[in-house]
């Protein structure tokens, strides 16, 4: 029996992830069959049928892997010195990922996914779970800091702060006059008022 060579494995996993974020970018999930797939990936049905058994299988590895680059994105904020100008910064970085408006495309496709199919449902909510708590996490040791403004509602002020991004993503997929790097200017201004701390009200 031949030994799994990991890396190999690996490289072709992403290769059809790769090639199906292509495809359900420019035709949805449910529009795309396997077959434009495995011709955007360069392999066989058989191959692909190797690594994932089901288109389902594709998205719920896609979500997967969202989630897990969210867990990297807050690790690394978290050991920022300034934390407000550490989510200032990460507006820059969503930006820079909209430029490929497919990325966008993508996440507005598993989000309508994740409200048709429990199954991705299910991993959908925990993943947006767990950024709300990493981002609260964030949040509390910003207040504890005296970096941001201690009066806010933590768990609110995450939960807007996540709907100002996911705001972000869907007008960079359905709105062809969207321009990211425009606008980025603008979003930082709107957080950075939103946490700034407040000046001490005058007796």
């Amino acid at each position: 029996m031949r030994k799994l060579d990991p890396e190999k494995h690996e490289a072709r996993r992403q290769q059809i992830l790769r090639a199906a974020t292509a495809c359900f970018a420019r035709r949805g999930f449910h529009q795309t069959r396997t077959a434009e797939i495995c011709v955007e990936a360069g392999m066989s049905p058989g191959n692909l049928f190797h690594y994932f058994d089901s288109k389902e299988a594709i998205i719920e590895a896609l979500v997967e892997e969202e989630r897990h680059e969210a867990a990297q994105i807050f690790e690394q904020l978290r050991q920022a010195d300034d934390l407000l100008q550490a989510l200032l910064d990460l507006v820059d970085v969503a930006f820079d990922a909209l430029a490929d408006r497919s990325e966008a495309r993508l996440a507005v496709e598993i989000g309508a996914e994740a409200m048709r199919n429990p199954r991705i449902a299910v991993m959908f909510e925990r993943s947006d779970a767990e950024t709300k708590a990493a981002l609260i996490g964030v949040l509390t040791t910003a207040v504890a800091r005296g970096q941001i403004d201690p009066t806010l509602d933590l768990p609110s002020t995450a939960g807007w702060l996540i709907a100002l991004f996911d705001g972000m993503i869907s007008r960079a997929a359905i709105d062809p006059t969207f321009d990211a790097a425009a606008q980025a200017p603008m979003l930082r201004l709107l957080i950075a008022r939103f946490l700034r701390p407040q000046p001490a009200a005058r007796p």
